[in-house]
């Protein structure tokens, strides 16, 4: 893919176009170990070897971060008031990322941040089925017809009631700990499908989304690319 110099390096992040001609008039950046002079060169971005401030550039079309999103944020590229996800992404420069799917601003858990907008809509699209695992602590005990109601499909107040859910019940008692599995994603339905049968979510996590797991190892506010076996089962 031939395109011009300061194109492409403002398209990967590291500036405003204006940023980066000052920077390449100033010898900062190199194609292939030769000095570039000047910004409209053009170059293969799948060929050509650019260094940056003496750091190697690599171009790849689709970026994919894995998120534990914490409590607190904004499922958003950009909110006036509360602080976003995107915000948690300190050294991640490209334009164009953004987070698959909402979650509320204090329910935590897996989150995709991707510029894949293909996998993003195949992920999200209600045709597609794809499962959504949450964990969740549960005001009021959780039973057995529940778990009935669940697989039956609840009336959350839309024109439609839900898709059949799998609710596993982990334990029951005056705050229940439970399991559920989700194939829509409409808004608030996890604590909307409690509702309807008379409880109250506390605490909600998201586990899992389609073949993608939550890393045990990240903490709330950590993230990672995710591995090219994460990204191969995800398209």
């Amino acid at each position: 893919m031939m395109i011009r110099l300061d194109k492409y390096l403002a398209e990967l992040g590291y500036g405003t176009r204006s940023q980066v001609k000052k920077d390449i008039a100033g010898g900062q950046v190199t194609v292939n170990g030769v000095q570039a002079k000047r910004p409209e060169i053009k170059i293969d971005a799948d060929r050509d070897q650019v260094t940056y401030k003496g750091d190697a550039v690599t171009f790849e079309k689709y970026e994919y971060y894995m998120l534990n999103k914490p409590a607190g944020t904004v499922t958003a590229t950009e909110d006036r008031s509360d602080p976003t996800v995107l915000d948690l992404l300190k050294d991640q420069r490209r334009k164009g990322l953004f987070p698959v799917g909402r979650l509320d601003k204090d329910t935590e858990g897996l989150l995709l941040i991707t510029n894949d907008g293909e996998t993003a809509h195949r992920l999200l699209s209600p045709r597609k089925h794809v499962d959504k695992v949450y964990y969740a602590d549960v005001r009021g005990k959780v039973t057995e017809e529940d778990v009935r109601s669940f697989a039956e499909g609840v009336d959350i107040g839309d024109e439609k009631m839900t898709m059949p859910a799998d609710l596993e019940i982990l334990e029951s008692g005056a705050i229940s700990r439970i399991r559920l599995t989700i194939r829509e994603g409409r808004f608030h339905q996890v604590k909307r499908m409690f509702q309807s049968v008379g409880k109250e979510v506390i605490y909600l996590k998201r586990l899992q989304m389609g073949s993608l797991v939550l890393d045990t190892e990240l903490k709330p506010g950590e993230y990672r690319k995710l591995t090219k076996e994460e990204v191969d089962s995800l398209c």
